[in-house]
């Protein structure tokens, strides 16, 4: 029976990074893979897949769009969705490449197949035993089933089905104003297709700022979206051609039906667990589902450890990437950490949406005095030259001290921009100290020293 210091369960962002540490700090490591691919979700069905549409997507209106703007005078492209798909596929091979590569470099030690506990000591993979001191579940999470609705990745879609549709269609619904819901929903927008976005609660992207729910709204109405909030979907049923929706207003008993190609159904997901046998070595589930840990990942059993998309807090491949190091730290005997308040959330439509920290409506709510300085991206000169001046940079400060406590941005490389605001977060900044640090001219990130300037006697160019 071969043995292993640790074996990670999973080889998603969370569980490669994590096994990848644990080489780097000495420890003799296994991963655990059943799928044909390194990379779970993130690499395969999920971060890098769709973001590599959105690329292709965002390019194809600048194409349409854009370039006539900038005198540069070209026949109407078309879309050959086959190559587009192609070039997707490719992106996904590259990346999953690289990890392989990563793991023979750092001598990580491949078992492929689907792992089973049989101890706290010992899991099974095709009916061949494999021993280590240490554990880490890490196998991440699938796509919720709506009212016991099965996914048949053709008419009624989940996002992988959405990424591998035969051809774009005329119509979708979208039932879901979540991250996964926008991203895949701008997609097909861009490239033609007449999207319709039902959404449970009263506004896009629940749970962030008031402000960018708004706000973001409002820019996707002109993108073409069409909207139905605060309403409730009570049946899918397949059509000869395409898909039928019926829903219901929340605050009314009036029922609507909706019909279109395909339905995505991006309503969240869940901790995927099953097969791992984990009441054999007593491991406890929340009513989530998720596993429950302690302030270090640990579960019940103590020489097993659990992150990513399997415990709390939030679905995102770099919350697990962090918990995967620092479970590694704890494992080789140091002091793993990951600061939960500083874990930027990201929505990669055009434009972007980024978010860190606490949210205005939050502080408010919990009687904090606060100060908020906003800059629109139409003073900024970097936004204007490529067409990208919708949205702003809202910061949050605390009234009397001045410390940065959240950052919310709609607008060009947001999901870059807000890294700026993270790390001066994580030495807590103020917002005069954010205002005081120079800026190269034009950059988009001007926007945020001006942002912090608004916190202040005001910003600049507005």
């Amino acid at each position: 029976m071969e043995k292993f210091d640790a074996i990670v369960i999973g080889s998603g962002p969370g569980g490669y990074v994590c096994a990848i540490k644990l080489a780097q700090l000495g420890i003799k490591v296994a991963c655990v893979e059943g799928n044909s691919a390194l990379g779970g979700t993130c690499l395969n069905v999920g971060c890098i897949p769709s973001k590599a549409l959105l690329n292709a997507s965002h390019n194809y209106h600048n194409a349409t769009e854009n370039f006539s703007k900038m005198g540069i005078e070209v026949e109407r492209p078309v879309v050959n969705w086959n190559k587009m798909l192609e070039y997707k596929e490719r992106l996904i091979k590259d990346n999953t490449k690289g990890i392989e590569y990563l793991f023979k470099k750092n001598k990580i030690f491949l078992i492929k197949g689907w792992a089973s506990f049989i101890d706290q000591n010992t899991i099974c993979v095709d009916d061949k035993n494999y021993q280590a001191e240490y554990f880490v579940v890490a196998t991440g999470s699938e796509a919720t089933i709506f009212n016991d609705i099965d996914f048949d990745e053709k008419v009624i879609l989940s996002s992988t089905g959405a990424l591998e549709l035969k051809k774009i269609p005329k119509k979708m619904i979208v039932v879901g104003a979540g991250v996964i819901g926008l991203e895949m929903g701008s997609i097909y927008s861009r490239l033609g297709t007449e999207v319709t976005v039902l959404e449970y609660f009263d506004k896009v992207l629940n749970g962030m700022d008031h402000d960018i729910s708004k706000n973001f709204k409002a820019i996707l109405q002109k993108q073409g979206f069409k909207f139905h909030l605060n309403c409730s979907v009570s049946m899918i049923a397949k059509e000869k051609k395409g898909v039928k929706v019926t829903f219901q207003a929340r605050e009314s008993d009036e029922i609507n039906d909706l019909s279109a190609d395909v339905v995505l159904v991006a309503t969240g997901r869940k901790p995927l667990t099953k097969g791992l046998n984990l009441e054999k070595i007593g491991l406890e589930l929340n009513p989530k589902g998720q596993i429950e840990t302690d302030s270090n990942w640990r579960t019940t059993a103590k020489n097993i450890f659990a992150i990513g998309d399997v415990t709390a807090g939030p679905m995102l491949a770099h919350k697990a990437e962090e918990e995967g190091i620092a479970v590694a730290e704890i494992i080789a005997g140091q002091a793993g950490h990951v600061n939960f308040e500083l874990i930027p959330s990201v929505v990669y439509t055009h434009p972007e949406v980024a978010s860190v920290g606490k949210t205005e409506n939050e502080l408010k709510e919990a009687g904090t005095a606060v100060k908020v300085g906003k800059f629109s991206f139409m003073g900024n000169g970097r936004a204007k030259t490529v067409f990208s001046h919708n949205g702003f940079v809202k910061i949050i400060a605390d009234f009397n001290s001045d410390k940065i406590l959240g950052a919310h941005i709609i607008g060009p490389a947001a999901g870059d921009l807000v890294h700026e605001v993270c790390v001066a977060m994580e030495f807590g900044a103020s917002t005069e100290d954010l205002a005081r640090t120079c800026h190269a001219h034009p950059t988009f990130s001007e926007a945020v020293r001006e942002a912090a300037l608004a916190c202040g006697l005001g910003a600049i160019h507005s």
